[in-house]
């Protein structure tokens, strides 16, 4: 049953959780107590891949009863105190912070572009029957999807067109680093080959904006070699593509871990900005599988690291700058960052900066900024405390 505030007058507002709970009925059960939900406030919860899907399923459903619910597995969680695992981490917002449609695409192996752009242009033409102007000052669409469907790319651009102009921000469910079973979750139910949309109107100062922190090197990676359709590459300028890495990078094809893809990306130029191509493994055959569409004929730089601490503290105090004072930030950041902060020491410091900025998010499979998807970036919507623009 979905639980109701103690004095039975309905929560207003922005309202964080998280449940540390090892059984998934009662971390849900915790974690509702915390969101207060309600037909009219919407939901979002982050749940590790720990949990079964079915029991989850199940102890959602009970919690939060009729309440719109979004959320997705994850790589790891950010709750109130930052980065989490093995636990479920929480948002809700009331219809005095957002008003908002969302909905559940489903089947994405059997949908074309066309399908899916139709799909958020429904979900932006039905909140505009209650908002005339829809403008990226406070419009906002957020997205989650299947992490392992493979289509990510042409999904977030199909939303980005369907939206026309709502600013996007989203992220790829994850599932630690299995890489097995990533779900989306929409009103209780855990959905693979799917993506949930949600698209909103903020009644408080809103900024959706997205960081990196890496800049190119000189060492150039031509894909000579490629199998699209499984984001792989066999090879690199004409070499086996792990051999061709590893050289570059100085080290041996046996020592080529998350943690070295971590801290190494490759870097792509795509209308004058570079962006993050990530590799998710190496395979025995000497391939690289990557988080991301790659081809042939694309020309990679090997990228060099800043500090990530930094850069991720100047990115949410410029957020919270443009919003007057944060209060929330749903933020999607990729899970190869977490295990780059984790290897270098940087993971609670990491975490205190999240906690500091009022992130409640995921470490994901890769990210979705406008109509791009991306990898080792985090991507953020920003709710101020103050009334929107």
């Amino acid at each position: 049953m979905t639980p109701h505030p103690a004095n039975g007058v309905p929560a207003k507002g922005i309202r964080v959780g998280e449940s540390h709970h090892a059984d998934a009925t009662a971390a849900a059960r915790q974690l509702a107590e915390k969101l207060a939900p309600a037909p009219d406030r919407l939901s979002v919860v982050f749940a590790s891949s720990n949990f079964a899907p079915e029991q989850l399923e199940a102890g959602l459903a009970d919690a939060f009863g009729q309440t719109p619910l979004i959320g997705c597995t994850t790589a790891g969680e950010i709750g109130p105190r930052g980065y989490q695992q093995a636990s479920l981490a929480g948002a809700s917002l009331s219809d005095d912070v957002i008003d908002f449609e969302i909905g559940l695409l489903d089947g994405l192996d059997r949908l074309d572009p066309h399908r899916m752009a139709a799909f958020a242009r429904d979900l932006r033409n039905a909140l505009q029957t209650r908002h005339s102007r829809l403008d990226g000052l406070s419009c906002f669409a957020f997205m989650l999807v299947d992490g392992l469907c493979g289509r990510e790319e042409s999904v977030a651009r199909a939303f980005h067109d369907g939206l026309g102009g709502i600013p996007l921000s989203g992220g790829s469910a994850g599932d630690d680093l299995h890489f097995v079973d990533t779900r989306v979750i929409y009103k209780g139910r855990l959905v693979d080959n799917a993506a949930v949309l949600l698209v909103g109107v903020s009644h408080r100062r809103l900024d959706v904006f997205q960081t990196q922190h890496f800049t190119p090197t000189d060492e150039r990676l031509i894909v000579t070699g490629a199998s699209p359709a499984e984001r792989r590459v066999t090879e690199l300028n004409g070499c086996p593509a792990a051999d061709e890495y590893a050289r570059a990078l100085g080290v041996g094809v046996a020592q080529l871990t998350p943690a070295v893809f971590a801290a190494n990306p490759l870097l792509v130029r795509i209308g004058g900005a570079d962006f993050v191509r990530s590799i998710q493994r190496a395979n025995p055959d000497g391939s690289l599988d990557f988080f991301c569409a790659i081809d042939r004929g694309i020309v990679f730089k090997i990228a060099h690291g800043e500090d990530l601490l930094s850069n991720l503290d100047k990115a949410l105090d410029s957020a919270s700058k443009a919003v007057g004072e944060t209060e929330l930030i749903l933020g999607c950041d990729c899970i190869l960052r977490r295990l780059a902060a984790t290897e270098t020491g940087l993971a609670d410091a990491v975490g205190r900066c999240f906690a500091k900025g009022r992130v409640i998010g995921f470490n994901t499979f890769g990210e979705q900024f406008r109509g791009l998807h991306l990898n080792q970036t985090f991507t953020g919507i920003a709710f101020g405390k103050g009334p929107g623009r």
